[in-house]
């Protein structure tokens, strides 16, 4: 039996790696620790939430203490650290509190982790979850490797490529066993709508504007958020200690076409002629720092672990949108703010 704390287990990509965890590893403890913000959500794991071997913790990973006794109640043997303030445009507007939550929020789990197993290390392990965008932005060519040279270009890539830093030096300076991955955007249920995919899904539905920065032909890879968790997964149990692994999900996308594939799904799924959504396209002013293309090169988490992709985007897009359609009730309650009510009945 393992004891594993999952941080930010309550967010959009946390909610899928508990989940997957509580119920292919019952002999193993979940204790989900999420400070349940804006982008937390326990309405993400009601059908999970009293399965016995699944902890919840309402709390703060900046929160010393909170940590400490985390780590001392349950003997925590491995961490998956997820719990990051992760929307680019936030950051622009908020930087300080993405570094509060990004980087020191991961120095006081590892500092936590460090003192707690006391270079007892047999049996641990520090998965710290990142993402591609602490490599930069590429041109029309090329892929992301575990090789790439940083270059983050927004604060919240900035605090994400300095909390990696931070991971690795724990590892060469104290041994701390640690695994990094960095994956590419996500996609799929459970998604907080401010993020593209939910939020044009949901304008779309109520013909709302759909606003595109610049022309929209910045490139993004999408990976489903599903096949995501597989991957964690894979990497938690069979991760060689001190790498690094990417993830992607080999489906590049134009932001504008994109968005014409996600118009076009929904008004079929809707009953609209095609294309019909079309006319509220809006073409905004681009984001200062927006990166042209991000492309994983996956190749080594496949070659070494054997994990690939099982959905390619259209097939991800279907499921996706058919579920925020079949799902209007959770939309509308993470829209309107009323799903904290769920949680601040049970943790006042």
């Amino acid at each position: 039996m393992r004891n594993i704390l999952i941080t930010g287990g309550a967010g959009f990509i946390g909610s899928h790696v508990v989940r997957l965890f509580v119920n292919k590893y019952p002999n193993d403890h979940i204790i989900n620790l999420d400070a349940l913000t804006y982008a937390g959500n326990l309405e993400n794991l009601k059908d999970i939430e009293h399965q016995p071997n699944y902890t919840f913790v309402k709390g703060d990973i900046c929160d010393e203490g909170l940590v400490k006794e985390l780590f001392s109640t349950y003997s925590i043997d491995g961490v998956i650290h997820l719990a990051a303030e992760s929307h680019v445009d936030r950051s622009i507007i908020d930087p300080l509190s993405f570094v509060k939550t990004n980087v020191y929020g991961t120095l006081n789990l590892l500092e936590v982790a460090k003192n707690s197993w006391k270079g007892n290390f047999e049996g641990k392990l520090f998965y710290h979850i990142s993402t591609d965008e602490v490599y930069g932005s590429l041109g029309d060519d090329g892929f992301f490797t575990e090789e790439t040279s940083y270059n983050p270009k927004s604060p919240y890539s900035a605090s994400k490529a300095s909390s990696d830093h931070f991971v690795r030096a724990y590892y060469n300076t104290y041994g701390l066993p640690m695994v990094i991955s960095n994956c590419s955007n996500n996609y799929g249920s459970h998604q907080f709508p401010e993020k593209l995919i939910p939020l044009f899904i949901n304008n779309i539905c109520n013909n709302k504007p759909l606003p595109v920065y610049g022309k929209g032909e910045n490139v993004r890879d999408w990976l489903y958020v599903e096949d995501h968790a597989k991957a964690i997964d894979v990497i938690f149990h069979k991760g060689k200690l001190g790498d690094t692994y990417n993830i992607g999900g080999g489906n590049e996308w134009k932001n504008i076409d994109l968005i014409k594939v996600l118009i076009k799904v929904v008004d079929r799924f809707l009953g609209r002629e095609k294309g019909a959504s079309e006319e509220l396209i809006t073409h905004v002013k681009d984001r200062a720092g927006h990166d042209f293309r991000y492309a994983i090169d996956a190749s080594k988490l496949k070659n070494e672990l054997g994990w690939e992709p099982s959905l390619q985007f259209e097939e991800g897009i279907e499921k996706t949108v058919k579920w925020y359609l079949e799902n209007k009730d959770w939309v509308k309650n993470v829209t309107s703010g009323e799903y904290q009510k769920y949680y601040k009945e049970m943790y006042k």
